[in-house]
């Protein structure tokens, strides 16, 4: 008969020791980000610029997906504002990286070379961007995620909207490396060019710090499912009266998943702030981009991690290969959007990820 003195002894027992627990963090972050290592300097130089942004735009989106899938998958809520974190993001980011260059080196040029001093700012860049949005995540979710259902997605369609609105009426940008020496960061963070878009960023995204992104999310994203965190977030969304009767803090953890979100969103929206070919403009950093985004989600699964990368993958390259019927790409790409969620009104995965499926059951709908 056990005593109750043996209880801690077995519960520490049954806990995986730090060495068990460490591989499984480190293991896929180095395989991640040696993967995006290659992908740089091997598949950049043979698929061209074309592919490459592609490629960087599926990760880029992936981050999205993901990440707002710990929001409306794990925790069964509906935020449709996650964008407005990654404008948050891209021009904290964007800040920092203009402004910071001039600064440092007298122009917004790129300087240093690959993991030279303006690749080391540009990350700096999106991990603060990524940081100040995860802030602005606990300021809305705080009081926002006491709401429910369509409550809260006017709530976050709000923020988004208030957000843009206020970009929008920001001065432009400063241009001469004189003026920006001697004005202050709090007043160059006002300087970021309004209505117009915040124009003149360096191109510091490249395939390798993507995927590198794209690495970190995930397997934050994957082990926080599988925490005891994850189990609180899924018990939240499959019934949160039965959650709070077992003594979860439902507010709590649903504020938790939501400045998670927001973070990862920042950190994407300071990708794609210094991508080549795109531009930092408030006008498409709204809700029609929030909507995208929770599409990826409904489609790969609300619940799974896999699911949402390959929704995003699927929903970045469909309007590519539309292409040659582009006066119908629209229609084509809104029925097929309809047709699965007739098919598969679940998501392609469900709450499981692509490895736990078994393939007849997938066919069985179940």
């Amino acid at each position: 008969m056990t005593t109750p003195g043996h209880i801690p002894e077995r519960a520490r027992a049954l806990t995986p020791s730090l060495a068990a627990t460490v591989p499984r963090f480190v293991a896929p972050l180095a395989i991640g980000i040696g993967a995006a290592l290659l992908a740089q300097l091997f598949l950049v130089p043979v698929v061209g610029p074309f592919y490459s942004k592609i490629l960087i735009d599926i990760g880029i989106n992936v981050i999205l997906a993901v990440s707002l899938n710990l929001v409306n998958g794990f925790t069964g809520q509906f935020s449709i504002g996650h964008a407005g974190f990654m404008a948050v993001g891209g021009y904290v980011a964007g800040v920092i990286t203009y402004y910071g260059s001039y600064k440092l080196w007298g122009s917004a040029g790129l300087h240093g070379g690959f993991l030279g001093g303006g690749d080391l700012l540009f990350v700096a860049g999106c991990l603060a961007g990524g940081l100040l949005a995860g802030v602005v995540g606990f300021l809305v979710g705080l009081p926002s995620l006491r709401l429910r259902g369509d409550y809260l997605a006017i709530v976050t369609l709000g923020f988004g909207e208030i957000l843009r609105v206020l970009l929008q009426r920001t001065d432009d940008v400063l241009f001469v490396a004189e003026d920006i020496a001697k004005t202050s960061w709090l007043a160059l963070s006002d300087n970021v060019g309004g209505a117009l878009g915040f124009t003149g960023l360096p191109y510091y995204t490249t395939l390798f710090w993507v995927f590198t992104f794209v690495t970190l999310t995930l397997v934050a994203s994957y082990r926080l499912k599988e925490s005891s965190y994850g189990r609180a977030f899924l018990s939240i969304r499959e019934n949160e009266i039965a959650a709070e009767a077992m003594g979860i803090n439902t507010t709590k953890y649903k504020v938790r998943a939501f400045v998670f979100a927001a973070f990862f969103a920042g950190i994407a929206g300071g990708l794609f702030a210094h991508e080549v070919g795109t531009s930092l403009n408030p006008r498409e950093l709204g809700f029609q981009k929030s909507f995208d985004i929770v599409i990826m989600v409904v489609l790969g699964g609300m619940g799974s991690v896999s699911g949402a990368v390959l929704a995003a993958t699927l929903l970045t390259i469909l309007p590519e290969l539309l292409r040659a019927v582009a006066e119908y790409r629209m229609i084509v790409y809104a029925l097929a959007l309809i047709i699965m969620m007739i098919v598969r009104p679940q998501g392609l995965f469900g709450i499981r990820e692509i490895w736990e499926l078994e393939w007849s059951a997938f066919r069985r709908k179940k």
